[in-house]
């Protein structure tokens, strides 16, 4: 390949670069979502215009604060929505258009450099990159469309800052720098570019001038560790990297930076065991086997130092593979690594390095010498193995991202002890009904392998709950929150636990701090809202609803709740209508039906729409019994006294234990002198709510009906209880006698 590329030039070369690389990696257009792509594609609250404007605005409303990132995320969802392969698609281009800048840049790097046998050097060096199965995890997984992407941009930086270099032209050093900016909003590791290029200009010219080079660097790199302390505070703010997986200290961060170093170096060298999940091991000073992976790597940097004065091209890409690490070796609080302290993604952009040497290493092997004692046959042999093996092995390992299924079940053939794995599958076996049980044994498992995995007791309770253990569910929320004090899903489903048990004072306090975490979340406003009502604070409740629907306009629960607590307030109810109707616009649902019928029953002048709200809830929900209710007391106003009878009649039979119900029936019976009766059902009324003064009342009236003047008034001296000076009591008390 590299003669070939020098007598092709460059564009045919990239050609096929791009496409070797879109080929190796098609097989991922036929996957799915896995695991977390879904917090990636737009939220539903995000896919607006001004949800667009929450993405760079608010903190915490995407799942990380990239909102270049996240922008061009949601421009995907306005093209493709949930349909996967438009995704994948833009991950695989992405990746070999990525693999061609890398290319250019050696090319650029390259100019006036090295010797002309080293010509298509850079070349190789894409194609491995492109082709290289490490690199299949960043490519088909659609969350690291944020690798993807940033490694364009910062590609597209060095070439253009190494054109600055050339040329010193602002205009250059402008257009590089704003391409460094877009990187570190797609992905703040690209924040390593500015040392990068350093070590890059270093090998290229034996020495840095700082005036030269560390001024235009300087500013990129105070902007990349800006944005790296800012970021680094969002992961463990709302990315929930703190908690006892990341209390270590400066000495056990150095054990893992030296065994991770290693793993990522073996990875690139030998890419035959690739898992999703590796293993996360025991990070331990007091054994002395493991200081020998930092000790190893300190050897290796002292022996390329010493002989940098043969070549520094060895030193210079140890630099930057190493470097390029710096943000992911342990050093930082990243979430990935509460599952293990690797993952292949986290060597994407410093697989550059090490590629590049061993690619120039390789083409090196073109001199006349070599040619003359059969180097160049063995080289070309060499890379076209190297090229159909790569490939075949990235073929082979997308395999593995075609769905969540799959992926758990490789991922716990390679490692058994993968804890989120089970706890993975437990999530996909819940969703199937029929397999509940699965489901619970799988976050057990998970539990077994690691006590304090706090997503496996959120989970685990959710499966509790679903079964009506709500205490054990509760249980398990608690647990989690202990673990993670920042874990706002766990507070959200411990408010809803609490809330179904009636303890609405303690899904109140749960709800405030899922809210207090999470305050971008429309859905843990809405249920902190309905427990606000529950508590009997109308006015904060309000305020929630109104929070909702600032969140996410189409919430059609918040509108029609918002709507219910308007129609209480006097001079409301014409505000209460609309938010009935725009709930229905959103959602036909019978409460919302129902709730609007009751608002237009008020007005004689909007009762037939009141009657026809009314039928339209029982329509969609024949046994709704509040839609009967009220549609028999809009009937009893008419003076349709059967039709509301038959309807309350039909209410009670849907709930019997309706006080309200049996109180207007009553009425409705002692109205036609079906007194027997009428006394049945207020006895039914009180017994199921002691306290309803209007029950009391009418059982008084029904007894001087017939003829029970004691029974009479000694009921009206129990409503007097009740409501002191009742005016209605007093009168009939008086007519009654002594």
């Amino acid at each position: 390949m590299p003669t070939g590329a020098a007598k092709l030039g460059a564009r045919p070369a990239a050609a096929f670069v791009f496409a070797a690389t879109a080929l190796a990696h098609a097989r991922s257009l036929a996957g799915g979502f896995i695991w977390n792509d879904r917090d990636y594609v737009t939220a539903p609250a995000l896919r607006s215009w001004a949800g667009l404007g929450r993405i760079w605005t608010e903190v915490g409303a995407t799942q990380q604060y990239y909102p270049l990132l996240h922008s061009l995320f949601w421009a995907q969802h306005r093209l493709w929505g949930d349909r996967p392969l438009g995704y994948h698609l833009v991950a695989v281009l992405l990746h070999a258009g990525a693999a061609v800048l890398f290319g250019y840049v050696l090319r650029e790097l390259f100019r006036d450099r090295l010797p002309a046998r080293f010509d298509g050097a850079e070349w190789l060096a894409a194609l491995l990159f492109g082709l290289h199965p490490v690199h299949v995890e960043s490519v088909a997984w659609i969350s690291e469309q944020k690798n993807t992407w940033s490694l364009a941009f910062y590609l597209a930086a060095a070439r253009a800052y190494l054109a600055f270099d050339r040329s010193r032209r602002p205009g250059a050093y402008a257009l590089a720098s704003a391409l460094f900016v877009l990187s570190l909003l797609c992905k703040t590791v690209t924040a390593t570019l500015p040392a990068a290029l350093l070590v890059a200009l270093w090998w290229r010219r034996g020495r840095l001038d700082w005036r030269r080079d560390g001024g235009p660097l300087g500013a990129w790199l105070l902007a990349g560790a800006a944005a790296g302390r800012f970021s680094s505070g969002v992961e463990r703010l709302y990315g929930g990297a703190v908690g006892p997986d990341f209390d270590l200290s400066p000495l056990a961060r150095m054990l893992v930076a030296g065994r991770a170093f290693w793993f990522y170096l073996l990875n690139l060298i030998a890419p035959f065991r690739l898992d999703f999940i590796y293993p996360r091991w025991v990070v331990d000073p007091s054994a002395w086997w493991q200081w020998l992976f930092p000790l190893a790597a300190a050897a290796l940097a002292v022996v390329l130092w010493a002989v940098r004065r043969r070549s520094r091209a060895p030193l210079a890409a140890c630099l930057f593979f190493a470097g390029s690490l710096v943000p992911v070796l342990g050093f930082v609080n990243l979430y990935g690594a509460r599952y293990s302290w690797v993952w292949d993604h986290w060597q994407y952009q410093a697989d550059l390095g090490p590629i590049a040497l061993v690619a120039g290493a390789v083409v090196g092997c073109w001199s006349p010498r070599a040619a003359r004692l059969g180097g160049r046959p063995a080289a070309a042999a060499a890379v076209l193995l190297a090229t159909v093996g790569l490939g075949t092995l990235a073929w082979r390992h997308t395999g593995m991202f075609h769905d969540d299924w799959t992926l758990y079940a490789e991922n716990l053939r390679l490692n058994p002890a993968s804890w989120m794995a089970h706890n993975n599958r437990g999530l996909l076996l819940e969703a199937q009904p029929g397999h509940a049980d699965e489901a619970m044994a799988e976050y057990r498992a998970a539990l077994a392998l690691k006590p304090d995995f706090q997503e496996a007791h959120n989970n685990l309770g959710h499966s509790l709950e679903q079964r009506g253990q709500l205490t054990a569910a509760a249980q398990e929320y608690e647990a989690a929150v202990r673990i993670r004090p920042n874990f706002a899903d766990a507070y959200y489903n411990l408010g809803n636990a609490e809330a179904e048990q009636g303890h609405w004072a303690a899904a109140l306090a749960a709800y405030r701090r899922a809210v207090q975490v999470r305050p971008g979340s429309a859905d843990f406003h809405y249920n902190l809202a309905n427990a606000l009502v529950a508590t009997g604070d109308p006015a904060a409740a309000e305020a929630e609803y109104r929070t909702v629907l600032a969140l996410d306009p189409g919430h059609a629960g918040a509108h029609n709740n918002l709507g219910r607590l308007l129609y209480r307030q006097p001079g409301h109810r014409a505000e209460a209508i609309e938010q009935y109707r725009q709930a229905l616009r959103l959602a036909d649902s019978p409460e919302a039906h129902t709730n609007l019928g009751q608002a237009l029953a008020d007005d004689p002048a909007t009762a037939a729409a009141a009657a026809a709200e009314f039928q339209a809830a029982i329509a969609q929900r024949p046994a709704y019994p509040d839609a009967h209710y009220y549609l028999a007391s809009l009937l009893a106003r008419q003076g349709d006294l059967p039709g509301a009878q038959a309807e309350l009649e039909r209410t009670l039979a849907l709930n019997p234990n309706l006080a309200e119900a049996h109180n207007n029936l009553a009425i409705l019976l002692a109205r036609q002198g079906r007194f027997r009766p009428a006394l049945a059902e207020l006895e039914a009324a009180l017994r199921l709510n002691p306290g309803f003064a209007p029950a009391y009342f009418a059982r008084a009236a029904v007894l001087a009906q017939l003829g029970d003047r004691d029974g009479a008034a000694a009921t009206l001296h129990q409503l007097l209880q009740l409501e002191p000076g009742n005016p209605q009591a007093l009168r009939l008390l008086q007519q009654l006698g002594p």
